[in-house]
């Protein structure tokens, strides 16, 4: 029997705006959604800001596009991958593109790709500006792929390496859970996992702590936690009362 393919992915990176650093823990992410077929970088490996990727070319089969700086305030490097995004996109053979980059000048370039029905998922900074998150199917925190970042620690360790306070999770849940229609007031975990990516495409559990939503819904004291026996987690929020409060694995969170 065939194993069905997983997805052919273009990741391209912008060096001038990722940090070596990353690397292991990005290659590790991009492999959960998909094959990474084509890996270009691009940038001037001859100064001090891209050099530290030069080790990592033949670890992760990197190829580099090396654009010197001819011309102050000129970018090659963001007009080169560009174009290379717009041949890869023509060619029609990838599921999804997996722009590395913090850089606002590639909303436009993940909006024309997804206006063609591609999947486009950014990596980078905290501080990559809204219109570029907001433009990716899915955006991940380079922050979260560094080693030693909280989806590595324990528990204890992690809530110290968070991005962000658990509290800030509860308003996009709360959101997701409103959007989701039920007869009783409970909601699937797996249904609000899939809607919150859809209301904020940088949505991650890792930003706030934890290693996955069931630890972060713990986290914020907003939800009350029903485990049936030999079914899924529900959720709804604990300021709500639902219909039927009498399932038996009901847990309150205070």
């Amino acid at each position: 029997m065939i194993e069905p393919q997983s997805p052919r992915l273009a990741v391209l990176i912008d060096a001038d705006n990722a940090s070596a650093r990353i690397a292991d823990g990005l290659f590790e992410e991009i492999a959960k959604i998909g094959e990474a077929s084509v890996r270009r970088i691009y940038g001037d490996f001859s100064s001090g800001r891209s050099k530290g990727w030069a080790d990592q070319l033949s670890k992760h089969a990197i190829i580099p596009h090396q654009q010197f700086a001819y011309t102050t305030g000129k970018n090659a490097s963001d007009i080169t991958l560009v174009i290379d995004a717009m041949d890869l996109l023509h060619s029609g053979r990838f599921a999804g593109f997996c722009l590395v980059s913090s850089d606002s000048d590639f909303t436009r370039l993940a909006a024309r790709i997804r206006e063609q029905g591609v999947d486009v998922f950014g990596f980078g900074e905290q501080k990559t500006p809204e219109s570029f998150r907001q433009a990716c199917r899915r955006f991940i925190y380079t922050e979260n792929l560094l080693p030693g970042a909280s989806a590595g620690e324990d528990e204890q360790q992690s809530d110290t390496r968070s991005l962000q306070p658990p509290s800030a999770a509860t308003p996009i849940i709360r959101k997701a859970i409103d959007q989701i229609e039920t007869e009783d007031g409970w909601v699937p975990l797996g249904e609000v996992g899939k809607q919150l990516p859809n209301l904020s495409p940088d949505f991650d559990p890792r930003t706030f702590g934890s290693r996955k939503l069931s630890d972060l819904i713990r986290k914020t004291n907003a939800f009350v936690i029903d485990l049936p026996q030999g079914g899924a987690m529900r959720i709804r929020p604990a300021a709500k009362k639902a219909r039927n409060t009498k399932s038996k694995g009901a847990e309150k969170q205070n």
